[in-house]
């Protein structure tokens, strides 16, 4: 198992998800000569990606979709509304349409979708189940609901939006409308409330946690590791903690392969 994130932030977001023989992207935000550089520096070309999974249909997430399937032949999971508010996409040769809360295999793997709260038509998270384990997904949510806290237990690995400090972004200079979006319901998590989604889902297993979404402006990287860390260790975990970030990759978590005995 191996987990990167490509590309974080409001200006792109891109995720790598490797398991059991399948490569794949959760959205392509970024150009796709950008998209390529970045999978260049974890040793991958786009000819060795299997499919891409989409959240919504916000820029960020989606701008590089349409030229990287069509440049590398790949397939689209993507839901029919957020399919259907994005008619500039074109042509995909492989479209598999879903709908949110449906489960879906995808080569080796059984893939479940659940409805979160953002600012976008029908946006999902996802779980990724395979025979190294469970890895979710949520990111770009204004609220933890009960049902992310259900889909997101015992997870190996999980992916949580950490978008920004409530202080700072109350003394930042963000106009007064765009603060109030952020922190609505269907907007973004802030340190704090992703860290009580945390402790909802926390469990022995997991062992990487990857804050995805950080506001360049409204957060701080040392923070919201320092934060989470002590969310962590009050859980009793040690579970190792990745930030992802606009300009770069970040590290990979690389699993040992699971024992069955």
């Amino acid at each position: 198992m191996r987990v990167c994130l490509l590309a974080s932030g409001s200006r792109g977001n891109s995720t790598l998800i490797e398991v059991d023989g399948c490569r794949l992207l959760i959205d392509a935000g970024l150009s796709g000569i950008e998209t390529a550089r970045r999978l260049s520096t974890i040793g991958l070309t786009g000819d060795d990606l299997d499919a891409i999974l989409v959240t919504h249909e916000h820029h960020d997430h989606v701008g590089g979709i349409g030229p990287l399937a069509r440049r590398h032949n790949l397939p689209v999971y993507i839901d029919r509304q957020t399919h259907a508010a994005l008619p500039k996409l074109g042509n995909i040769a492989d479209l598999q349409l879903f709908t949110a809360g449906d489960d879906f295999p995808l080569g080796n793997l059984q893939i479940a979708s659940f409805s979160t709260t953002h600012d976008a038509v029908n946006p999902v998270g996802f779980t990724i189940q395979s025979s190294e384990g469970k890895i979710g997904f949520a990111t770009d949510l204004g609220l933890s609901t009960r049902l992310v806290a259900n889909q997101l237990q015992e997870c190996r690995v999980l992916i949580l939006e950490a978008n920004h400090d409530e202080q700072l972004l109350q003394d930042g200079s963000y106009p007064w409308e765009l603060k109030q979006r952020i922190r609505s319901r269907h907007g973004h998590l802030s340190n704090t409330e992703s860290c009580s989604l945390l402790e909802d889902i926390c469990w022995t297993g997991l062992e990487a946690l990857f804050l995805a979404h950080l506001s360049e402006e409204n957060n701080c990287p040392d923070l919201a590791a320092e934060i989470f860390r002590k969310t962590l260790t009050n859980c009793g975990l040690s579970s190792e903690i990745i930030i992802g970030r606009q300009s770069q990759a970040s590290f990979c978590f690389v699993s040992h392969p699971v024992m069955v005995s």
